[in-house]
């Protein structure tokens, strides 16, 4: 039997990212929900590392050294994805809706971000500092509000074990040993510390990680023999928060957003900031337009409300 929305976290998930700002919770995602977007990963970026920019890596490494930062996000492919319907909507799927609603205390979220990321031994080195996420989020820094503050999801398509290069964190009370409290920002001369006191995010396929843009992370290198690693990445904001922001929709006006109008729900496309059924935008004027621009997508609901 499938699970709701609700029965996938707790609210000890909840505190537990309010109060440390990472939550790791295995098999929110059925291996039936996994399977498809598995499938699309390993066809759009295959098993194997690169062979021509492992060759290059494995050169001298200070020639090299402005490379890595670039090719640790060599593999990355921003929503929507030229992809199968349940590759594209896992990251909207009601769940993780309804996860972002409860921990950001509000009724309504927007995703306003979703991105691939497929990892392999050898291609680069991973190892990252210590750092927070907020810099390429906010132009400020993060709030204390809760409804203010974003819910920055990792889905773990693959297992994704030390050796795969799981992130590893430092829970914001040990992070507090070290740091003034709220710190965003760390010296290198401090990195050792937060090193000895982090925790690793390692999970089967199927985890999800819940992390705050304002908790201490750092990416790790891949070891295992031939290893590779997939993971998605949304970020959920409350509706209407403008302190918050990644890329725009419309900058990917040309990619196949038919594929998920023809599939997402009334829920689902709220997300995206489309007005739900009944909202004052919708007019006959632009219910008849927005239905010409997607012929596919099925916008009964919409009518109806209006009638």
């Amino acid at each position: 039997m499938q699970q709701n929305a609700s029965q996938r976290y707790t609210p000890e998930h909840v505190q537990q990212w309010r109060d440390e700002g990472f939550a790791i919770i295995p098999n929110f995602f059925s291996a039936a929900e996994i399977a498809p977007v598995y499938a699309e990963y390993e066809r759009i970026y295959g098993t194997h590392a690169d062979q021509t920019i492992s060759a290059m890596v494995d050169g001298d490494e200070d020639e090299q050294a402005a490379a890595f930062r670039k090719l640790q996000f060599k593999n990355i492919d921003n929503f929507p994805f030229d992809a199968s319907p349940e590759m594209n909507l896992i990251s909207l799927h009601p769940a993780l809706i309804d996860f972002a609603s409860a921990v950001l205390g509000v009724d309504s979220v927007h995703l306003y971000q979703s991105h691939t990321w497929a990892k392999y031994t050898g291609e680069t080195n991973y190892e990252q500092a210590h750092h927070c996420d907020f810099g390429n989020h906010t132009l400020l820094v993060p709030s204390e509000t809760a409804a203010l503050r974003t819910v920055d999801f990792i889905l773990y398509i693959t297992d994704v074990t030390d050796a795969l290069g799981a992130l590893h964190y430092v829970p914001k009370p040990a992070a507090e040993q070290v740091l003034k409290p709220g710190a965003v920002a760390v010296s290198a001369e401090l990195q050792g510390a937060l090193l000895s006191r982090e925790k690793s995010a390692a999970g089967p396929a199927g985890t999800l990680v819940a992390h705050s843009i304002d908790t201490f992370h750092r990416g790790t290198n891949l070891t295992l023999e031939n290893g590779y690693r997939y993971t998605m990445t949304a970020g959920y904001k409350a509706s209407g928060n403008e302190l918050i922001g990644y890329h725009v929709w419309q900058e990917s006006a040309g990619r196949n957003w038919s594929g998920i109008f023809d599939h997402a729900s009334p829920q689902q496309l709220a997300c995206l900031g489309i007005p739900l059924p009944g909202d004052a935008y919708w007019t006959l004027r632009t219910l008849k337009l927005s239905q010409a621009r997607w012929p596919g997508w099925d916008m009964r609901a919409y009518f109806a409300a209006h009638s």
